[in-house]
């Protein structure tokens, strides 16, 4: 059996999904306008190192806590048939490529899973490993996450329970490639037979260059 795994934010997608999911929220009157800045703003303390991944989590979400279930879910739906109209050309093409030869494809990201399968089921991936969102009792998400989020050395984690679960561990594939945009997903990217790096961050891409990984842009 041979693996593809996928990043989302910046790798399939040149966007960060939970800026999308934040603009569109705002374009119909869902959340404050005022959410975006803070968003953007929690996004860059984020990428500067000066904020957790839970404290970003938690400015996507928290202002959702006022929505009923079903709510949400409206909303989640309209934003797929959305995003499901305008996914990025190269991507698809790399995506159906690895579906056409019978791989199994999985989104391995940090985005909340509530996003995320949205974008799976756009590209027509079955398997998603994602962060998991807290909800109440209703349903709704709190601001929260439940277990370790799906980032950095967590994602190597994910990735060897939930093949393993299946009874087809990591290093016993015949071929495995993960496509990822950072520095940030490293243990993933050297624990398959195949990285590859997609829209670089600078330390991702002098690592790529060093160990002759390949390195695609996925333009259009």
């Amino acid at each position: 059996m041979k693996l593809a795994l996928f990043d989302l934010d910046h790798t399939l997608l040149p966007y960060d999904s939970g800026m999308e999911w934040t603009r569109f929220l705002v374009a119909r009157g869902v959340v404050e306008a005022a959410q975006e800045a803070d968003y953007l703003a929690h996004c860059k303390a984020y990428v500067e190192g000066r904020l957790g991944i839970a404290a970003l989590h938690r400015s996507m979400f928290a202002p959702l806590t006022r929505l009923t279930r079903a709510e949400l879910s409206h909303w989640l739906d309209e934003f797929e048939t959305e995003v499901s109209t305008r996914l990025p050309y190269a991507a698809r093409v790399l995506v159906a490529r690895h579906l056409g030869a019978g791989d199994l494809c999985c989104i391995v990201t940090a985005t909340s899973r509530l996003i995320a399968e949205r974008f799976a089921r756009a590209f027509r991936i079955e398997h998603v490993l994602a962060t998991e969102s807290a909800v109440d009792s209703h349903g709704v998400p709190t601001g929260e996450i439940v277990g370790p989020p799906c980032h950095d050395a967590h994602k190597l984690d994910k990735v060897r329970a939930w093949l393993d679960s299946q009874g087809r561990p990591l290093a016993r594939l015949e071929h495995s490639w993960f496509y990822s945009d950072s520095a940030s997903d490293l243990p993933l990217l050297r624990a398959v037979s195949q990285p590859v790096a997609v829209r670089p961050d600078a330390r991702l891409r002098g690592i790529a260059q060093y160990e002759g990984w390949p390195i695609e842009m996925l333009g259009g």
